[in-house]
């Protein structure tokens, strides 16, 4: 991943407001992995929005919470998703205090998981449209 070759993450983009987070919690998740849940909602807006949700409880250093939303993110950014509110949410424990905060094999894992939650979002079509 460098700087580069990432396309902009601009605010318009981010789901920041916790009203807009409560709006798309309010529906079923639209698909789950390992240690992710996907939430998604149709929007009017000319482009696709991301959340991101690392509870403390699932990570509790920083290193590996930061890590997983760069990663969501970049992600996130390569994909051309329709016009969507969607939030992924950490639901899973990744790691533990005594054990490392990253390493090669957890950074590979958490960007298959996210990048099958992106490509499911891509193909699909049956998400709520509320």
């Amino acid at each position: 991943m460098t700087g580069n070759l990432s396309a902009p993450y601009s605010r318009d983009q981010r789901i920041v407001k916790t009203d807009e987070f409560s709006s798309v919690f309010r529906l079923r998740p639209v698909y789950r992995t390992a240690h992710f849940v996907l939430y998604a909602r149709h929007n009017n807006l000319p482009q696709a929005r991301l959340g991101v949700v690392a509870a403390k409880k699932m990570a509790p250093r920083a290193v590996t919470r930061n890590t997983i939303k760069r990663v969501t993110r970049e992600l996130f950014r390569q994909a051309a998703l329709p016009q969507v509110d969607c939030i992924v949410r950490l639901s899973k424990s990744v790691n533990s205090k005594s054990g490392p905060a990253t390493n090669a094999r957890l950074k590979v894992q958490l960007r298959e998981e996210l990048s099958q939650l992106f490509a499911f979002l891509l193909n699909a079509t049956a998400f709520a449209r509320k």
